[in-house]
């Protein structure tokens, strides 16, 4: 009976295993694989505006010999350091960088604070978090430029309680401080949501088990909290830190000409220089970039599994 229970739960066990991989080759590989293979053609004024590395309807001997012939032109022209790409990669990532930071910084005590309040209020704050979601991220980014304007409502605000001069308004709107605000809110939510499901599940007897052995609150937060929370922090990070890398719409309106984001140089290559390879080749090169802090989170994950 047992052999034949087992033997009943194969059928389910590998379509459990294969939807989820079935789902990645469709939606992410073959995509990727297309994006690719135009990032190795040459452009060309016809439609689609590139030369076909690979045609299959060709033949397989035009194949093998288009194989044989493969260049990495566009991928030489993005990395070289006479353009304007190596300079929005570095842009990209440091203001990434500090944005996710600074959700970090903001995020995590109000995590704390909903993990912390009575359970009756916990699903409550919880849809508040969730609430700003239920609107369109296009329309949420517009009304910032409303706020930071000159003539926004920040300014009018602090011009009325005598903060600032009205002929020297603030200047927010068009710097990278405004990419920076328009990061944090809009993806603060990805780093709440995860630390505060790290949080919650903490158990709180182990702080009382530091007081009783007369650990102050600010060293158990150190040694038990932060600890503890860490999945949550690296989970958070990646879910803020990985979009906010190839961002377009929040630097496009908020940031000014200065702002360089690879999102949007990558949509200026396409749309306005109409150079679908190189934009290609911008894309898969960000792809392999942003595949590392993925590696490392799945490294740190496989260690803690080992160390259980």
């Amino acid at each position: 009976m047992a052999a034949k229970a087992r033997g009943n739960k194969g059928p389910g066990r590998w379509l459990v295993l294969g939807i989820p991989y079935l789902w990645l080759l469709v939606l992410f590989l073959v995509p990727f694989l297309i994006v690719f293979k135009i990032s190795l053609s040459q452009d060309a004024i016809a439609q689609p505006p590139y030369e076909p590395v690979f045609d299959l309807a060709a033949g397989w001997e035009a194949f093998t010999e288009a194989f044989s012939q493969l260049n990495f032109d566009n991928y030489a022209y993005v990395l070289s350091w006479d353009n304007e790409f190596i300079e929005a990669y570095g842009s990209s990532l440091w203001i990434a960088g500090i944005s996710t930071l600074l959700l970090l910084a903001v995020g995590y005590p109000i995590a704390y604070g909903m993990a912390r309040a009575p359970k009756s209020i916990r699903p409550t704050l919880l849809m508040l978090v969730i609430l700003p979601f239920w609107t369109s991220f296009l329309i949420r980014v517009y009304a910032w430029i409303g706020i930071l304007s000159p003539e926004g409502l920040l300014n009018q605000l602090l011009i009325a309680l005598g903060i600032v001069s009205p002929d020297a308004p603030l200047q927010i709107l068009a710097t990278d401080t405004a990419v920076y605000i328009g990061i944090v809110y809009s993806y603060l939510p990805f780093m709440i949501l995860p630390l505060y499901s790290a949080l919650e599940k903490m158990d709180d007897t182990l702080l009382e088990a530091a007081a009783d052995l007369g650990c102050p609150p600010f060293a158990a937060f150190w040694k038990i909290t932060w600890p503890l929370s860490l999945p949550g922090v690296f989970a958070g990070c990646l879910l803020c830190f990985i979009p906010a890398v190839g961002e377009f719409v929040i630097p496009d309106l908020l940031g000014g000409s200065d702002t360089m984001m690879i999102g949007k140089v990558l949509w200026t290559e396409f749309s306005v220089n109409r150079s679908w390879t190189v934009s290609a080749a911008v894309a898969v090169l960000l792809l392999l970039v942003l595949v590392i802090p993925i590696v490392f989170y799945q490294n740190v994950q496989a260690k803690e599994m080992e160390g259980r």
